[in-house]
């Protein structure tokens, strides 16, 4: 398994259509993220990253959104590092990320912002492209070299359940959206009958998926119970040995 942290910055796609078939794998996000966006709530929604930024999400019960991009030139959100992120903590309620991972240098620090600035039952959601499938086998092949996906990372939906879970979230939901080789760029129909079948028979080999997380905190301290349990026995207040004893006295008297 190579290191989460690489020694090169991979080519960072600035849209979707910079990927193959890339408007329909948009497409399939907004798809996914409909019904999971409705169970977000709170007052803040980041989206990081550009990809993340360009997803619709009309949904989602946050009005507040917040598209975090590394680009100065930027109008429509905020200028900054993914890795750095220039938010307090637990000051926001919902963080997408689609795609951030793959095409990330230290995708690990990513994930520790994202982290500290998440509100305690927070939302995570995560869409990245698997490697147990046709496209990451052809990742490694010399198909269409020019191709942006020959630097997309590829972490497995089981390595980022493992980062998540050390982060102390909890995985609440997984999806298997896509079935496709994607490298040679050809149009993706959701509801063909390949992808059903796929998504029916053959879900591990999805070529890529969404994962929800759900940030927990356990306190830093017991709370004890004001309460003291009473026992189910209670026993009598005068007990036939203590009245043996008593006769005895009376009797010595």
């Amino acid at each position: 398994m190579k290191p989460a942290l690489s020694d090169r910055k991979p080519r960072y796609p600035r849209a979707w259509q910079e990927l193959p078939a890339g408007d329909d794998l948009k497409y399939i996000v907004e798809s996914a993220l409909e019904d999971i966006s409705r169970k977000m709530f709170g007052y803040h929604l980041m989206k990081l990253g550009d990809l993340s930024c360009q997803v619709d999400m009309p949904h989602c019960p946050i009005k507040h959104i917040i598209n975090v991009t590394d680009q100065e030139k930027t109008t429509s959100g905020l200028a900054a590092l993914s890795h750095e992120l220039p938010f307090l903590e637990n000051s926001i309620d919902a963080v997408l990320l689609a795609h951030e991972l793959d095409f990330a240098q230290d995708p690990h620090q990513i994930l520790r912002e994202v982290d500290r600035v998440l509100m305690p039952n927070g939302y995570v959601a995560i869409i990245g492209f698997s490697p147990v499938s046709v496209a990451g086998f052809l990742k490694y092949l010399p198909v269409n070299p020019k191709q942006i996906l020959h630097d997309a990372r590829f972490f497995s939906s089981m390595r980022i359940k493992d980062w998540l879970h050390l982060l102390g979230f909890e995985v609440i939901e997984h999806h298997h959206l896509l079935f496709s080789e994607l490298f040679f760029e050809r149009r993706v129909n959701p509801l063909g009958r390949w992808q059903v079948w796929c998504k029916k028979y053959l879900p591990i080999f999805s070529s890529m998926y969404l994962i929800v997380g759900k940030k927990r905190v356990l306190p830093l301290s017991l709370i004890k119970a004001r309460w003291k349990p009473k026992p189910k026995f209670s026993a009598v207040g005068a007990s036939m040995r203590t009245g043996e004893v008593n006769l005895v006295k009376k009797n010595l008297l």
